[in-house]
């Protein structure tokens, strides 16, 4: 060594421990995640939660292999230790492993003020020690080195009911929590059910929350909301065995990436709510069992209103590369950067949104439901119109059970579409005839003998009516003779003007009116009309609207 020369070496500070994770991590759901991969790549069969909200506490016990002092030591507390590190990539149970960075189990300090940990392998006693997030943090004030901080010692006997029949694994408690457990119990089984699918790879794995085991039953209220499905690449999962409200068979998912999964959607957007909480069901990406991306369809936002109907889960296995670790340091994501998932978000994008925007609008408009409005291919006007009589259609069917439902049903079937047409074409005669009564009165035009006749005539039949029905007071806004005026006589006044002495055969809205008035009122007297009846109101009321719209041109301004 040349003279003035020394060996240097690296010293790192326990602050690393802050930037690494222990203010990385805000959700409690990825906090007990961190714990639950553990217990699995520690090859548990069992992960025991419980939760002590009355002493602000928790705990997490597992059946694994557990560790002695050497492995606690060297492994546990060894910050960067990865159990891939010799190129193994599964356990011993032939699982494969979640922990990839050896920084997870920092997520551990960041909910507590005080964490315990007990391990012990089968025939050895418990060893483990108590971080105590006070004293670490005037370590850290102090600029000690990890070297220099010292765990607290655990006691075995302050663990009794929870060591009971324990033979081997680990057992964390978690005291003084960081602003208490805000989380209901059910939010957290509901969550925990919908996050972990270790249960596809081993059977034998299994969550428990204060002594009742994590599954399908908590996703219940989900799984009746449910209302069509798509299975990507032949996909199983026994929580789609619980979707018995499904309104069609589910539809088949081909793709060539390697991937497979499940999408569905809700009834209402409600449905897809998490227990009165802000959060809902999402579309996520598991790898290997664990949720590694929540809501993936962020990255790629369609503004559509399929999304606040959509969940499910995509599993993307093989983004697992072994040593080359694509998700990011809190666990909570995946780079952007991966190119496995590049490829995914690409295909998501291009051909599987699309295609189920387009299948979805389609299966909700056959059941007379509101689909995606933005889908060009069906005008706005006409899926008013179907969600509005599919409202109605509700009050008026038996309810379930009810010997007459079917017969009932099958009427209201029938009239369906003849109540779609009729109250569309119906908003258009309301609007085209009230417009023409205000475009007359702001132009001044003067009712003439017949149209003050007509008023008159239709008055005084209203007030017998009015006299035989027992009814006092006026059922009209107006009293105006305009009011009282129909198509004839306003299409004669609204034309007038212009055409004072022309043929009135010659003005627009009068030739129009011949063919729209015997059509118009069967629609207003709730005709079922024939489909060449409809077709003619259809094109007389787009030449009667294009008349309309010119004549209100001329109306003077505010």
């Amino acid at each position: 060594m040349a003279s003035g020369q020394q060996d240097f070496k690296f010293e790192l500070s326990l602050s690393v421990l802050n930037h690494l994770g222990r203010n990385l991590y805000r959700n409690f759901v990825t906090v007990l995640g961190e714990a639950i991969s553990n217990s699995w790549d520690a090859d548990a069969k069992n992960v025991w939660i419980h939760i002590d909200r009355d002493n602000d506490a928790f705990s997490i016990k597992d059946d694994g292999v557990g560790m002695n002092a050497d492995d606690f030591q060297g492994k546990f507390l060894k910050i960067g230790y990865s159990k891939r590190k010799d190129g193994k990539t599964r356990t011993i149970r032939d699982r494969p492993y979640i922990g990839a960075k050896g920084i997870g189990k920092l997520a551990l300090l960041s909910c507590a003020e005080r964490i315990s940990v007990y391990t012990k392998k089968q025939g050895f006693d418990y060893v483990g020690g108590t971080i105590d997030n006070g004293q670490l943090d005037q370590a850290i004030t102090d600029d000690l080195t990890p070297q220099q901080y010292e765990l607290e010692r655990v006691d075995a006997d302050s663990i009794k009911g929870l060591s009971e029949g324990h033979s081997q694994g680990t057992i964390i408690c978690f005291q003084d929590m960081k602003g208490s457990i805000r989380n209901s119990e059910k939010f957290i089984r509901k969550t925990l059910a919908m996050s972990f699918k270790f249960s596809l790879i081993d059977n034998d794995f299994n969550i428990h929350v204060n002594g009742r085991r994590v599954g399908i039953d908590d996703l219940k209220d989900l799984a009746r909301g449910t209302q069509f499905l798509w299975l990507i690449n032949d996909y199983e999962d026994p929580y789609l065995s619980t979707l018995d409200a499904l309104r069609a068979d589910p539809v088949g998912v081909t793709s060539k990436l390697p991937i497979k999964g499940f999408l569905a959607t809700v009834v209402k957007p409600r449905d897809a709510k998490i227990d009165g909480t802000d959060e809902r069901a999402s579309v996520d990406l598991f790898v290997n069992g664990r949720l590694r991306e929540k809501n993936i369809l962020r990255h790629i936002p369609t503004q559509r209103i399929l999304e606040s109907y959509l969940y499910g889960q995509i599993h993307y296995d093989s983004m697992d590369r072994g040593t080359k670790d694509p998700f990011t340091s809190s666990r909570e994501g995946v780079l952007e950067s991966d190119k496995e998932f590049r490829k995914l978000l690409d295909y998501l994008q291009e051909d599987l949104v699309p295609q189920l925007l387009k299948e979805w609008d389609e299966l909700r408009r056959a059941i007379n439901e509101e689909g995606d409005d933005e889908d060009d291919r069906v005008s706005k006007r006409d899926r008013k119109a179907k969600a509005f009589i599919s409202e109605a259609e509700r009050e008026f069917s038996p309810d379930k059970g009810e010997p007459n439902k079917s017969k009932v049903d099958d009427w209201l079937s029938d009239i369906r579409k003849d109540a779609e047409y009729n109250v569309s074409a119906y908003v258009d005669c309301f609007l085209t005839e009230n417009l023409l009564r205000k475009y007359i009165g702001d132009q001044l035009i003067a009712l003439n003998a017949r149209a003050t006749n007509e008023a008159s005539d239709y008055k005084e039949k209203e007030g017998r009516n009015l006299v035989r029905a027992n009814i006092y007071y006026s059922i009209t806004r107006s009293q105006d003779d305009l009011c009282y005026l129909g198509m004839d006589t306003l299409s004669v006044l609204s034309e007038d003007r212009e055409r004072d002495g022309a043929n009135i055969n010659s003005m627009p809205l009068c030739r129009d009116n011949v063919m729209y008035k015997p059509i118009r009122n069967a629609v207003g007297h709730t005709s079922l009309l024939t489909g060449e009846a409809k077709d003619q109101l259809r094109m007389t009321l787009i030449s009667i609207k294009g008349r309309v719209k010119f004549l209100l041109r001329k109306v003077r301004g505010s």
